[in-house]
């Protein structure tokens, strides 16, 4: 399920109060997924060379705690190579407890975030615009859809 960051779907936040909003809808949407419990947050960098140097240099600064949990390489082309890292770390969550991240995402000055339970039953991904979200059943998602139906796209595919 999509939901959007901003009213009328607008995609990225220009002022305080537009940036407030971005925070309570995806606050709201976690407390609602992981109150109480742990989380993995992970975040995603990438290069064309093992090592670096980082596509997102950013990811480092918002997310020191996040220790190298996969690395998925791709060089089935001669020409092209990228290297995709994981970088994860165990948390409780709390309400606010990401906000430099999803203001960070809002903005996109950092892709590739997301929130899971500790199972990975239930997944927040945050984008500049607003959140996926996966449950881990359809009933669990209707529930969610209906409490926040005013965040959901008008457009004929959800998007």
């Amino acid at each position: 399920m999509r939901f959007h960051s901003l009213p009328e779907s607008k995609r990225y936040p220009e002022s305080e109060e537009e940036y407030a909003i971005v925070l309570d809808r995806n606050n709201t949407v976690l407390d609602e997924l992981f109150a109480n419990t742990d989380v993995f947050v992970v975040t995603v960098d990438w290069s064309a060379t093992p090592t670096g140097p980082a596509g997102y240099p950013t990811r480092q600064t918002l997310h020191p705690e996040g220790i190298r949990w996969w690395t998925e390489s791709y060089q089935d082309d001669p020409e092209f190579h990228m290297h995709t890292r994981l970088y994860a770390d165990r948390r409780r969550w709390h309400r606010g407890c990401l906000d430099e991240l999803l203001r960070a995402v809002a903005d996109d000055a950092l892709a590739e975030v997301f929130v899971a339970d500790t199972e990975l039953r239930r997944i927040h991904h945050p984008y500049d615009g607003g959140a996926d979200v996966i449950l881990a059943t359809p009933a669990e998602r209707d529930r969610l859809r209906d409490l926040h139906k005013d965040w959901l796209s008008s457009h004929p595919a959800s998007l």
